[in-house]
């Protein structure tokens, strides 16, 4: 999975950090989770611990995307076979599917090709008829590659404003907001379009705290956002909005466009979202894996935000305590997190948050720590990495200086790669947010 390990693999401790990170990134590929968590016994669908009756639907549709959308689609399609009718996703990462028909996109701005493939899904939305079962596959990149602006934008204003928002240093909850109403699609108005057919949600988390609004904007979940809140977005960033953005908005907030669908609307009666899959997912096999490799391992949190850069400072200082002074976890230990940090972007560099976690941490680390972190989709920020490993090597007494520049100039990118820092795995098939590794000490029989 990552191309460049033998590379990496400079002693023991790396190859253990990059066998972790394997571990995590194949626990939450599709093909693993909808095996442990989707199955078919006789003409019963079983997800989760519900039943689904399959002699009971006229048609078994697949619609929806995001990064592991294609391998969702294939992973259902071993699982259905000729009981799937039709079904279109639209992904960064497709697969050879049958049944399914898989559109390329992009990600993370939007595309012409991303809108042409989601119309295609909504029209077998719209088709869907009270006895058909519609299986929707969300994940994380769902936002930009299943992308239908509101018919009053044009898609070059729609992306924008989508690039103001990633580089502004906003969250995901504050990107979204604004995604699903600017959007025929998000926000719930999905299920809008699915009813009154069943629909079941088969959802791989990228979100802090698992928030069904959120992930991918919410396509089949109620939408606790508002007008309000996308305008009070727009001024806290600063945000230059399009004319065609700024009127809708205004439209929204003065009560003349309709509200994306709350938690009363009736379309959702017929809705069962699932989350099959979140960064627990990844630390969990992650730290499995260190354990059954002689470290002691300890998961901080898997929801961890913040400004990359503050986190990857602090990740070290915990990771020199524990070297120091043998606590607050006695080494030999790795620290594991998750969950998802930004960027505020002031300079036209080339990197991504992890990146920026990891030249951060390598300033403030001494020998015996490694660190690794990446976005388990296998695309960190603007680049075509998914991350970095660095140690004490990665930034000496003399070139403290250039590493400061790289991160004040968001060029981590050039730092690393210079550095032979950079973990390449190409897109992943999943995307579970962010995972991040300290080792502290040598493993232990060694």
């Amino acid at each position: 999975m990552i191309r460049n390990k033998s590379h990496l693999s400079r002693s023991e401790k790396h190859e253990r950090v990059l066998d972790a990170l394997e571990a995590g990134i194949d626990a939450a590929h599709p093909r693993s989770v909808i095996e442990e968590t989707v199955a078919v016994e006789g003409e019963v669908l079983h997800v989760a611990d519900d039943e689904y009756d399959l002699r009971s639907y006229a048609n078994v549709y697949v619609i929806g995307g995001g990064n592991a959308g294609g391998r969702v689609a294939a992973a259902l399609e071993r699982l259905l076979g000729d009981r799937i009718t039709n079904g279109v996703v639209v992904t960064d990462d497709p697969a050879e599917t049958d049944r399914i028909e898989t559109v390329e996109g992009t990600h993370p701005l939007p595309s012409r090709e991303n809108v042409r493939g989601t119309r295609k899904l909504l029209e077998l939305a719209d088709s869907a008829g009270k006895e058909d079962l519609v299986l929707v596959t969300i994940s994380g990149g769902g936002s930009a590659l299943m992308c239908v602006p509101d018919e009053a934008l044009s898609l070059e204003d729609y992306r924008d404003l989508t690039d103001q928002l990633l580089r502004s240093g906003a969250t995901i909850d504050e990107i979204n907001a604004l995604r699903k109403h600017l959007s025929s699609f998000k926000g719930g108005q999905l299920a809008r379009r699915i009813a009154p057919a069943t629909a079941v949600g088969l959802i791989f988390s990228d979100v802090v705290g698992n928030r069904l609004d959120v992930i991918a904007s919410g396509p089949t979940a109620p939408d606790t956002s508002t007008y309000e809140d996308c305008r009070a977005v727009a001024e806290r960033y600063d945000l230059t909005l399009p004319p065609s953005v700024d009127r809708l908005i205004e439209t929204g907030t003065s009560g003349e466009r309709q509200e994306t669908p709350g938690s009363t609307d009736t379309v959702f009666d017929t809705v069962t979202n699932y989350v099959l899959a979140d960064g627990r997912t990844a630390l969990t096999a992650a730290a499995g894996s260190l354990r059954e490799n002689g470290f002691d391992a300890v998961v901080l949190s898997a929801q961890i935000e913040g400004e990359a850069s503050d986190v990857g400072d602090i990740h070290a200082s915990i990771g020199e305590e524990c070297l120091t002074h043998g606590g607050p976890f006695e080494p030999p230990v790795a620290l594991l997190s998750g969950g998802e940090t930004t960027v505020t972007v002031r300079e036209r560099g080339r990197g991504g948050p992890n990146q920026e976690f990891a030249l951060s941490a390598a300033l403030a680390i001494d020998e015996g720590l490694v660190v690794a972190a990446v976005d388990t989709d296998g695309i960190d920020g603007n680049s075509d990495v998914a991350g970095a490993l660095v140690d004490e090597s990665t930034v000496t007494a003399e070139e403290r200086n250039d590493a400061h520049a790289a991160l004040r100039s968001n060029d981590a990118y050039a730092y690393l790669d210079a550095h032979d820092g950079l973990i390449r795995t190409g897109a992943t098939g999943t995307n579970v947010n962010d995972l991040r590794v300290v080792l502290v000490g040598e493993p232990r029989g060694r």
